[in-house]
């Protein structure tokens, strides 16, 4: 579904969809957050600890992140997350991180485990 082949890399050259992908993407969102999930992305547990007057307390949730060199195609994904409400912040230059709760179940309703 995207204009892979063309020369130089992914990163360094401008990679858009066209009307009709668009149109593909607006029906079905899922499915391309879904699939780019799977290429480049993950599903992990985020655990840290905080001191409390009482001691440490320890905390977990869990976070999906969406990896990618390319700003294109980040905001290719960023766009199709937001379509059905899935918030999203930018934890790194390269990161789309997923970690609010009502968005994570979202995704775990049809993103399923990478195969």
């Amino acid at each position: 579904m995207f204009p892979q082949h063309a020369p130089g890399k992914k990163l360094d050259r401008k990679i858009e969809l066209v009307d009709w992908q668009l149109a593909i993407v607006k029906t079905f969102p899922h499915q391309l957050i879904r699939g780019l999930t799977h290429s480049d992305g993950s599903r992990c547990l985020n655990t840290f600890s905080v001191r409390l007057k009482d001691g440490p307390k320890e905390y977990s949730y869990p976070r999906y992140f969406f990896t990618n060199y390319s700003t294109d195609i980040q905001g290719i994904f960023t766009d199709a997350c937001g379509q059905p409400g899935i918030r999203w912040s930018r934890s790194y230059w390269r990161n789309i991180s997923i970690s609010h709760r009502d968005s994570v179940a979202k995704l775990d309703e049809f993103v399923g485990p990478k195969s």
